[in-house]
């Protein structure tokens, strides 16, 4: 059995790290400190130093974390203009926002013994549907009833576009199981993989058979921890992106 090694000790559990647990005491409830409450207020804290203390001296010539905040700042607002539009940029700091916590929450989940926020669907659903809710508002908002003009595809012949609209209505409504899946499962594989590789690290203290698979083992952990570095860009960057593609769709449904 992959799980364990009978005789030898060997056994592990990929997705105990992905536990909710109390800081204090045994019990979980609404009010409880678990250690999601204190990796989000990590996260909050590391994005506080950069933005607020990095550039709290701000220079001509930048340093290191200054330098970092507003290459962070162009790459979002520059994502933001050139996806959403001028008018996008209204809402950029709400963006901007939700860049940062994710791409804070994903490399943080790879110091070893972190817990990887984005992991869970509690906590990626809910910024998927808070994204949802907000640009249907401002499409109303802004459009009226002209934003159902987002389901009815008018390039369409006649007799089609009912059901076209039927379809459209679904994948709209399934926009925030999609957003948030799609994160948590991306984040969730990889550091579950990278466990699995990492029990099979001490064989070498165990058996004969170690001293093969525990290099090999080494040299996996290294591979998937550089491409799960890759990842967790690229997943806050994925999130990013289709909240200004949903928010393009609000201001302009009828493009």
């Amino acid at each position: 059995m992959a799980g364990e090694a009978e005789g030898q000790g060997l056994s592990f559990h990929p997705m105990d790290q992905f536990a909710v647990k109390p800081l204090f005491g045994d019990a979980l409830n609404l009010t409880t400190v678990t250690n999601v409450t204190l990796w989000m207020a990590i996260a909050v804290l590391c994005i506080f130093v950069l933005f607020v203390l990095g550039t709290a001296r701000r220079a001509v010539v930048p340093g290191r974390m200054q330098s970092v905040a507003e290459l962070a700042y162009g790459f979002v607002h520059k994502m933001v203009e050139e996806v959403s539009g001028h008018d996008g940029l209204r809402y950029f700091p709400y963006i901007f926002t939700l860049f940062c916590f994710i791409v804070f929450s994903n490399f943080l989940g790879l110091i070893p013994g972190a817990l990887t926020l984005t992991s869970h669907i509690a906590v990626t659903g809910v910024m998927a549907v808070l994204v949802f809710l907000s640009v249907t508002i401002i499409g109303f908002v802004k459009n009226g009833t002209q934003f159902l003009g987002l389901f009815w595809v008018s390039s369409a012949p006649l007799a089609l576009r009912p059901i076209l609209a039927v379809i459209e209505l679904i994948s709209y409504f399934v926009r925030p199981v999609s957003h948030s899946v799609r994160l948590a499962g991306n984040m969730m594989a990889g550091h579950a993989v990278i466990k699995v590789f990492a029990a099979f690290a001490p064989l070498i203290l165990m058996s004969g058979i170690g001293i093969a698979v525990t290099p090999l083992s080494i040299l996996a952990i290294t591979a998937m921890y550089a491409l799960e570095l890759l990842v967790a860009f690229i997943q806050a960057y994925v999130f990013t992106i289709l909240t200004c593609v949903y928010l393009k769709d609000a201001l302009h449904p009828g493009h």
